[in-house]
């Protein structure tokens, strides 16, 4: 058992507590059905009106992508950071029959809520769900718990990266498997961070931090990962949630900078993957 004193949370930005506490963003009509990311329209007809079926889809789609992106996952324990409502976790329980599935999430309320959406499930599969309260840098769990740690549009607000490839590393057994979905920067050249400051809400108060993708990548091969690949996704991404936005959003109004931001090569939406080595299985040169 880990020790809560050692495992907990540290003290959540001021953006993240309002935006995931009393704002409760899950509650907002962008994000229906209570998913909270911009969703995967691939497969999607956006030559059609978009309604809320259809925004429901590319939100599930998202998790599908992700989850499908680490092969079967029939019996195994997979772990969510950055949980949310836990809708991603219900939709993993429900179409990949894992053994049991966690939703961790730093935010007290937003576990709360997700204890709430899924209350039947939790009672009638107590074994196979459950949700917990931690941080992506300080996880609440045994070293090797989980066969495959997953995030979806999470990464975007972790303050440490380098934590949280730690922590990842710890909390994956050997051989596991990790997948990250989120948006960051294509590259650190000029001052990405001022540029979508200047375009974005969310990163002038802080909610979402500006980093390359190689913040990750290279953080999660510096905590022993292997096999780590970054993969941009943003063209199913970015014009589809540009499209929802167009029902309550005028062109010019910050939320559309997001297409803008990916249109000028600032930002961009990755997919990215990674293992953890398998016992006795040599990383990188090690041995040459």
């Amino acid at each position: 058992m880990v020790d809560d004193a050692q495992r907990a949370c540290p003290v959540m930005r001021p953006a993240v507590q309002e935006t995931y506490g009393p704002a409760d963003l899950s509650a907002h009509s962008i994000f229906a059905g209570g998913f909270i990311n911009f969703g995967y329209w691939h497969g999607i007809d956006l030559s059609q009106p978009l309604g809320q079926e259809e925004r429901i889809r590319s939100q599930e789609d998202l998790y599908r992508h992700v989850l499908g992106s680490v092969g079967p996952l029939k019996d195994l324990g997979v772990l969510e950071v950055g949980c949310g409502l836990g809708m991603g976790c219900a939709l993993a329980l429900r179409e990949y029959d894992p053994e049991q599935v966690v939703g961790m999430d730093i935010h007290p309320q937003q576990v709360r809520r997700a204890r709430d959406a899924h209350a039947e499930v939790l009672r009638r599969e107590p074994e196979r769900l459950r949700f917990a309260q931690g941080a992506a840098e300080h996880m609440p769990f045994a070293s090797g718990e989980f066969d495959v740690l997953v995030s979806v549009e999470a990464a975007q607000h972790f303050p440490d990266l380098t934590a949280f490839a730690a922590e990842t590393a710890r909390v994956v057994r050997p051989g596991g498997r990790v997948v990250v979905a989120s948006f960051f920067t294509v590259d650190d050249a000029g001052d990405r961070t001022s540029q979508l400051a200047g375009l974005l809400d969310t990163f002038a108060n802080g909610l979402d931090i500006a980093r390359p993708v190689t913040a990750l990548t290279e953080t999660f091969e510096a905590a022993g990962l292997t096999a780590v690949r970054a993969e941009s996704i943003g063209r199913y991404v970015w014009p589809g949630w540009d499209l929802w936005l167009s029902r309550q959003w005028a062109e010019g109004t910050w939320p559309r900078n997001f297409l803008r931001a990916y249109e000028q090569r600032i930002l961009d939406y990755y997919l990215i993957v990674a293992e953890r080595p398998a016992k006795g299985e040599r990383v990188g040169n090690e041995g040459e």
